[in-house]
């Protein structure tokens, strides 16, 4: 697993003689990075999706203004769109008030709506240069859970790092920062992919930083390259699985050759569309020898790859178009035999507290296959990001089980009822609605067209610009 072309196929930096820790969960997570912040004395960058208004999102604004408040530089990068309907703006101006500096991702413009498909999914924690973290966690409740009331925390992995990678997580902060604001990151001194940075002395793990940004598709890449080069397991988490049907083959590929492929997915959505296209997949992956798990806890998370006993992926990144194509996002790999173990280990446990779906000959009217027992019953919770992130996510595969309803191009499979249905639901409600409102769409569309035409002059314009100061040099 460790070819360099991984390296090259990623674009991912690499680097030896780390150390690193695993993390499970939000309270023992939480509790290193704050640590980490209580003990920084020279600069504490924090870039988070998500950074709530609750109990839990006060303890880091508590713990970034007593750093501040005593000479450490700190920064924090949010997602517009991911604290929306999440965080207080007065949080935000607490924690400029106090010397904290505050950048938000991507916010809308009006001039370029769809500019706003692009999300900083990233969960990343640098201090001092000496220790940075990542992960699937976002900051709020839902990842503390409720001892009191009985409710555990959402299943999540995360990662502590030390030694020269922490560099190179540092470096992608600042590609972050400076996109927020819409400056040119500085150039950071990249590893050649031949060959990883090493610390002194030699020792410790290799660690690669694969920075998703949009359009960039380097874990794409690799996740299919890891599928076909596994040679005995590959054990997958992943919070929103809709895969391409490229992956799909990678994997149903591996399990045919006799790898053992293993994927634990929630066992409920509080977005029944994202659930259904996970669904989708199942039948061709089971055929294909790939166990299926669905967590029974409140929530799985968790973003994770564990292959061969050796090799190691935790970060931000789930297994669809959005955090493949649009998002940025952070993600590391590590080949280390001792991490590996651990992983493999809190997978078992995991399956522990899981339903394993298999093929049935009877089954519902959603076309799920039958499951047999496991432990426990989790309701639907929710998840903390939004309807366009997800709607981007299953884009494709809506339209090819749409195309193919219309124009028999191919058999449908029975999971694919619900999406069928909600379809003709909404084929059906939007006849309604253009029936009895007529007025209010053609204004609609009206707007959407001038806003897009404005839009596009405005492109035309900057281009023209552009060529005229360059012919003009």
């Amino acid at each position: 697993m460790s070819d360099p072309s991984f390296c090259r196929v990623a674009g991912a930096r690499l680097s030896g003689g780390n150390r690193v820790r695993l993390l499970i969960d939000g309270p023992e997570t939480f509790a290193a990075w704050l640590d980490a912040i209580g003990a920084a004395t020279r600069f504490v960058d924090l870039e988070n999706y998500i950074l709530q208004s609750d109990a839990t999102g006060a303890r880091f604004v508590d713990a970034l203004l007593a750093a501040a408040a005593r000479g450490v530089k700190c920064r924090v990068v949010y997602d517009w769109l991911g604290c929306l309907t999440r965080t207080k703006a007065s949080l935000w101006a607490s924690l400029r008030r106090g010397g904290v500096e505050v950048c938000r991702y991507n916010p809308l413009q009006l001039t370029n709506p769809m500019h706003a498909i692009s999300r900083d999914h990233r969960k990343v924690l640098c201090v001092d240069g000496e220790v940075a973290f990542t992960g699937g966690l976002c900051i709020g409740h839902d990842w503390m859970g409720d001892a009191a009331r009985g409710i555990p925390p959402w299943r999540d992995t995360a990662i502590e790092l030390r030694g020269p990678v922490v560099a190179d997580i540092e470096a992608a902060f600042e590609d972050s920062w400076a996109a927020a604001l819409h400056h040119t990151p500085p150039v950071h001194e990249q590893a050649p992919c031949g060959g990883a940075r090493t610390a002194a002395g030699g020792e410790g793990v290799t660690v690669s930083v694969i920075a998703g940004r949009p359009g960039a598709m380097g874990l794409y890449r690799l996740e299919e390259l890891v599928a076909e080069v596994a040679q005995t397991s590959l054990w997958l988490t992943d919070g929103y699985f809709v895969a391409t049907t490229g992956y799909v083959r990678a994997l149903t590929g591996a399990a045919r050759a006799g790898v053992d492929v293993r994927l634990l997915v929630p066992g409920s959505s509080n977005w029944p569309m994202v659930g259904a296209l996970s669904k989708t997949a199942y039948r061709p992956l089971l055929d294909a020898g790939v166990r299926i798990f669905e967590w029974n806890g409140p929530m799985v998370h968790a973003k994770t790859a564990v292959v061969d006993g050796c090799w190691t992926r935790i970060g931000s990144s789930n297994s669809n178009l959005a955090s493949w194509i649009t998002n940025r996002e952070l993600d590391v790999t590590i080949e280390d035999g001792d991490l590996a173990g651990q992983m493999e280990a809190a997978f078992e446990r995991d399956i522990g507290n899981a339903t394993e779906v298999v093929i049935g000959t009877s089954r519902t009217w959603l076309g799920k296959p039958q499951t047999v027992s496991g432990s426990g019953d989790g309701g639907p919770d929710r998840e903390p990001g939004t309807a366009g992130k997800r709607l981007l996510s299953g884009a494709i595969a809506v339209g090819s089980t749409l195309g193919a309803t219309f124009l028999y191009r191919r058999a449908l499979r029975p999971a694919e009822s619900f999406v069928v249905l909600g379809g003709g639901v909404a084929l059906l409600l939007l006849g309604l609605a253009l029936i009895v409102f007529p007025r209010v769409f053609a204004w609609a569309l009206a707007i959407m067209a001038i806003w897009g035409g404005i839009d596009l002059a405005l492109r035309a314009y900057r281009l023209w610009r552009s060529g005229a100061a360059e012919h003009a040099g």
